[in-house]
């Protein structure tokens, strides 16, 4: 049973200060309160409000009007805040100050009060973008989509928004993490464990072990000398050795991590941290020691043997496991490391499918069938035309298109066929509209996700890509023509 949201007064905001000579304010002004038109009347601020109080009161027997009412209030601020957040393109820290110095959006955000104006500070910021779970993000950017297409009256559109046609790329959401080099990973290892070991120390918890500073300190002299193996007259024998000593390094530390570690959850209570302060460092060691085995073998396969390892197998990266290496054959960048993200445009360019890949994404030709399915049952409409690269080309979606009387746009493998299909002026109007999706991915990425992104977590990373496909449909749905109000009668 859905939640009943209650009514209450909302507090006196004052109007925005007239500003007068800046064109560039007035843009985004006007911006912002045609946002706040479409969250307003396509109903899915009052959507993500109701779902975000169903999931609190989940396993709630008793609640009090007055913590539904905050609860509320704070349901609306997540949303706004976020988008707000994502069209500046601002981290946490920077968006809050900006939040205490501008009244125009203090005012989309519901922030202005006529006696005060109460700002969420950054640790509020960061709780606000994982407010709610992909599932019900996804399913509020589905409803505004139904929207723009089944009642464009309603958000004051001069025509319905094209869902129809489908434009569909992949590309990789880049994660953040440096270049993954095999020896590099002991050192992250044994700051990160050195680090853990310290903050237990400084809890008058101590085993017998050198000061925890001087395994930084080797640990760095080595990576120096590696990094400058290549200058020596043998230089593969020599990283070799280099490589020995390191992994002698990081072994040992290992050994008293793993001490310290029984040491801190024996003994918990005779330091100042609660138990649960206590798992944050535990977890932080158990992840490393986790790795730590397959990074050792890893390099010693890579570097010592010369062996090369798999794909699937690799360790990129110690604090982000979900990271899988993906070929891309480009000039500027032929090989990344991220996940894989598929994307889906209309004609107008809204954003209507979008998958980001924990695993290693199948091939794009793969694709085809299940986004056909998953377009057509999430949006309730059936598609018309689908156009794509060559990448997505195979034989049987050729037969799959047909079958399913789906114009096929998808550019073909077969350079004879490529030309033969290009006298039909719709195929080739679809190929020119196909190349504005590489556009329409770099405008996503770097203007509303952040390239390399800053999320940390596989389950973060997704959640962050439902936020920006919202923030990008309602900025392009703010820039669509709108219907001109009727002139008054003289």
């Amino acid at each position: 049973m859905p939640a009943r949201l209650i009514p209450f007064t909302p507090a006196i905001r004052p109007p925005l200060p007239a500003v007068v000579g800046s064109v560039d304010y007035r843009q985004r002004r006007d911006q912002f309160q045609r946002i706040d038109q479409l969250l307003r009347a396509s109903g899915i601020e009052e959507r993500f409000v109701v779902r975000s109080v169903e999931k609190w009161q989940n396993n709630r027997q008793h609640v009090p009007v007055q913590a539904q009412v905050k609860q509320q209030l704070h349901a609306r601020r997540a949303l706004r805040c976020n988008i707000a957040r994502n069209l500046l393109r601002d981290g946490f820290r920077p968006f809050a100050i900006r939040l205490a110095d501008s009244p125009l959006l203090q005012d989309f955000c519901g922030l202005n009060e006529i006696d005060r104006v109460v700002v969420p500070a950054k640790s509020t910021l960061q709780r606000y973008a994982h407010w709610t779970d992909q599932e019900t993000l996804d399913g509020i950017i589905r409803d505004l989509l139904a929207q723009a297409h089944e009642q464009p009256k309603l958000l004051r559109l001069a025509e319905a928004v094209d869902l129809q046609t489908c434009f569909l790329d992949t590309t990789c959401l880049k994660a953040n993490i440096h270049y993954p080099v095999d020896w590099v990973l002991f050192r992250d290892a044994t700051r990160t464990l050195i680090k853990a070991i310290e903050l237990i120390r400084a809890q008058r918890l101590r085993h017998r072990m050198e000061e925890p500073s001087s395994f930084l300190t080797r640990m760095n002299r080595l990576c120096i000398e590696m990094a400058h193996a290549p200058k020596h007259i043998d230089s593969k024998r020599h990283r070799k050795k280099v490589l020995r000593k390191m992994d002698r390094l990081v072994r040992s530390v290992r050994d008293h991590a793993k001490r310290y570690r029984d040491l801190l959850d024996s003994n918990c209570q005779r330091t100042e941290w609660t138990r649960p302060q206590a798992e944050v460092v535990l977890r932080r060691i158990d992840g490393i020691l986790a790795l730590l085995p397959a990074a050792r073998k890893q390099a010693l396969q890579r570097i010592l043997h010369e062996q090369p390892v798999p794909n699937e197998a690799k360790v990129l990266s110690l604090y982000e496991p979900d990271v899988r290496v993906i070929l891309r054959n480009k000039v500027s960048a032929p090989v990344e490391f991220g996940n894989t993200l598929l994307l889906g445009e209309s004609q107008q360019g809204l954003i209507v499918d979008w998958a980001l890949f924990e695993k290693t994404a199948p091939q794009d030709a793969r694709l085809v069938p299940d986004r056909i399915d998953h377009i057509e049952k999430t949006l309730n409409i059936d598609l018309k035309a689908l156009s794509a690269d060559r990448g997505f080309d195979s034989a049987g979606n050729q037969q799959h298109l047909a079958k399913r009387r789906i114009y096929n746009g998808i550019c073909p493998r077969n350079p004879r066929q490529m030309k033969g299909r290009m006298a039909s002026w719709k195929f080739a109007g679809l190929q020119r509209r196909r190349s504005q999706t590489e556009g329409r991915i770099s405008i996503l990425l770097h203007n509303f996700l952040g390239q390399p992104t800053a999320c940390k977590g596989f389950a973060h990373r997704q959640l962050a890509v439902s936020w920006g496909v919202l923030t990008h449909n309602l900025w392009l749905l703010a820039r669509l023509p709108q219907i001109r109000p009727k002139p008054a009668a003289a």
